[in-house]
């Protein structure tokens, strides 16, 4: 049997092909799986696809009359996937409930210190020769609050640091974490979090209780000067209304790995193109905003483990088991008749 791959990195390709090697032939394909592209799953029993495929209601029509009966889904967000039309319609669906946490928390504070080292800034100036020190002036972050939203695997890892970094630690979570209590974490409403917090990192999924966590209300909470990282899911924020702020002349620094309008975007040369979105071509020419592509997780560490559970995600489908990372189980089979 080969299983399709949609939105393959280049550096995914081989370490895909070798763990599925002794498994199944798998087809890697660069593009992202969209309306346009669904067609090509046409006679592909499984299918993996990449965080910012389109798994809505037309997609998953089109797969279903195709014939692909089961869609292993390499990341952990599932907010792309209808999953209601994927039950009525018979698919297992399966995803990565766990990879590395330290891929993304440690990246959180690398566009942490970014924006407060002012590190693009004084990379571009030396490009040029110019050594001045003008407007790089940062900040110790020993002894400042951070504010963590969420403190599950990757919430905890990020406190972990900020603790060795010597921050006091505030949290927010549905249920508090007993490590990061163990801390020195004080768990607090949100509004004290938003209010009392320099530095502020998401870490909480993209749920509809989610959506937009940080809107104008708790943008206009936060401190002149806080920073604020988002390496989780760009539907957290309200783009717009981070926008309006910052051209107002707040924030330290922000600092997103993630953005709510990434699909069609993010992975993918744009480069030679005009890009039509203006909320985010306004985003970049802030001199106090870093923009990443969606990269927190990818390091050959988690990416490895991705690609593994996803290969025992399609060996659970096929050998009739159901893993701890389905979502949506396989119909079952109507009892015969009597």
């Amino acid at each position: 049997m080969e299983i399709l791959a949609f939105g393959v990195q280049a550096d995914e390709k081989p370490l895909i092909e070798k763990a599925f090697a002794a498994h199944h032939d798998v087809r890697c394909l660069d593009v992202f799986l969209t309306e346009d592209t669904a067609p090509i799953a046409a006679g592909y029993e499984i299918i993996s696809t990449s965080v910012n495929a389109d798994l809505g209601n037309r997609v998953l029509q089109t797969l279903a009359a195709g014939g692909t009966q089961m869609i292993a889904q390499r990341s952990t967000g599932f907010n792309n996937i209808d999953l209601q039309v994927a039950e009525r319609l018979g698919f297992t669906v399966a995803r990565v409930s766990y990879y590395s946490p330290y891929s993304v928390a440690e990246f959180a504070w690398t566009l942490a210190m970014a924006v407060n080292r002012r590190i693009v800034r004084a990379s571009n100036r030396t490009r040029d020769f110019d050594f001045r020190l003008d407007g790089l002036m940062g900040r110790d972050l020993r002894g400042r609050t951070v504010g963590v939203l969420g403190t599950g695997k990757i919430g905890e890892a990020f406190t972990r640091i900020a603790h060795g970094f010597g921050m006091k630690l505030l949290g927010w979570d549905i249920t508090q974490n007993p490590a990061c209590v163990e801390l020195g974490m004080k768990y607090v409403e949100k509004g004290r979090l938003f209010a009392e917090a320099d530095l502020i990192s998401l870490h909480v999924p993209l749920l509809p209780a989610t959506h937009h966590i940080i809107g104008a209300d708790a943008l206009r909470m936060m401190k002149d000067d806080a920073i604020l990282v988002n390496s989780s899911r760009g539907g957290l924020i309200d783009t717009e209304a981070l926008v309006r702020e910052v051209r107002a002349g707040r924030f330290a620094g922000v600092g997103l790995d993630v953005y709510e309008a990434e699909a069609g975007l993010f992975f993918l040369d744009k480069s030679l193109q005009v890009v039509e979105d203006d909320t985010l071509a306004r985003l970049v020419t802030f001199p106090n905003v870093v923009v990443t592509s969606h990269q927190a997780y990818y390091t050959r560490d988690a990416v490895g483990q991705i690609i593994d559970t996803t290969v025992q995600n399609v060996l659970d489908y096929r050998e009739g088991r159901r893993g701890e990372n389905v979502l949506v189980p396989a119909a079952p089979a109507p009892a015969p008749a009597p």
